[in-house]
């Protein structure tokens, strides 16, 4: 990988360029006229956050806090800036806002250009706290609350930058903004882990089984940023075989990525069941069951604590 050092170099010149044009104010920063909390990471591929983002969201509901939620909208294909619905509406907005939306029902409004998406959801909802959906790096957007959530199972790898190595920015970053590590063995305070639900039935079908079996083999279809994570939780979960196919991050999948010349039973998590439940709405003589593994992120009281203090330095009260 020493051969890309050079490459890392012009890519870190880039970075550090762009943020202190911004800093500087050369660059002009958009500050919304309420509180911005950032959720993001610093590494390339997933990192767990947008179950953190959903559990935030439902917390802050259940306090009565009034929040929001942006987000660029990747894999969506607008037209932007676009308000996100609990309908089918993946293709245009993104499996990632998707999934945000019909988990809480929170105003969600999405597209690359952060303020007019701010400004298309406040046009529409009343709001406290504006959640940003990734976009730790966009530094044309002021934020008052940053997290950003480190995933001890991958860790910070050789902890150089792209394409030498898998991080977006230094790792001095972790420095400047709040961290949540993301382990079941964590060494910090401020920490979450993934608690896998039961799985459940994508497309019932007359001939399918209605309970699920760890002892079936199964087709284990994912299009996430770290599909391993997804086959170690089917490993915890305790299932006994699986066959591996993983797809790009946000893939558009087809009805023919779906099938395998055998009767097996597919298992998928729900980022990529938001995308498929419309795909089987136009392919109806597809008749393989398609299980769906649910995962919570459960926050140690830390992160509760800290984010009550970080809200009331912005005279954000949870009731």
């Amino acid at each position: 990988m020493i051969a890309l050092r050079p490459l890392s170099c012009l890519y870190r010149a880039g970075f550090l360029l762009n943020r202190n044009l911004y800093n500087s104010g050369f660059k002009q920063v958009y500050k919304a006229p309420v509180p911005v909390m950032v959720i993001g990471n610093i590494t390339v591929g997933g990192s767990g956050k947008t179950p953190l983002l959903i559990q935030l969201v439902n917390y802050l509901q259940q306090h009565n806090v009034k929040v929001g939620v942006i987000s660029r909208g990747y894999g969506g294909n607008g037209p932007f800036p676009m308000l996100v619905t609990s309908g089918g509406q993946v293709a245009q907005v993104g499996d990632e806002p998707a999934l945000i939306v019909q988990a809480t029902s929170v105003p969600m409004a999405v597209g690359p250009n952060r303020q007019a998406a701010i400004e298309l959801l406040l046009e529409s909802s009343e709001i406290d706290l504006i959640i940003s959906d990734d976009g730790l790096q966009h530094w044309a957007l002021d934020r008052q609350i940053e997290w950003i959530v480190l995933d001890q199972n991958r860790g910070l790898g050789n902890k150089k930058l792209l394409p030498e190595g898998y991080l977006r920015e230094p790792v001095e970053r972790l420095e400047t903004g709040t961290v949540i590590e993301h382990t079941h063995k964590p060494d910090t305070e401020l920490n979450m882990h993934l608690e896998t639900g039961q799985p459940y039935l994508l497309n019932p079908l007359s001939n399918s089984k209605t309970s699920f079996s760890l002892e079936n083999n199964y087709h284990a279809v994912v299009g996430i940023g770290f599909p391993q994570r997804f086959y170690q939780t089917l490993k915890d979960l305790g299932l006994k075989q699986f066959q591996e196919h993983a797809f790009r991050d946000h893939h558009d999948y087809t009805i023919n990525d779906l099938i395998f010349n055998d009767e097996l039973p597919l298992i998928t998590t729900e980022k990529d069941a938001v995308k498929l439940l419309p795909l089987l709405e136009k392919h109806p003589e597809f008749k393989q069951s398609i299980w769906v593994v649910p995962v919570k992120a459960v926050l140690s009281t830390q992160c509760y604590q800290v984010l009550k203090m970080q809200l009331q330095e912005l005279d954000i009260q949870l009731s």
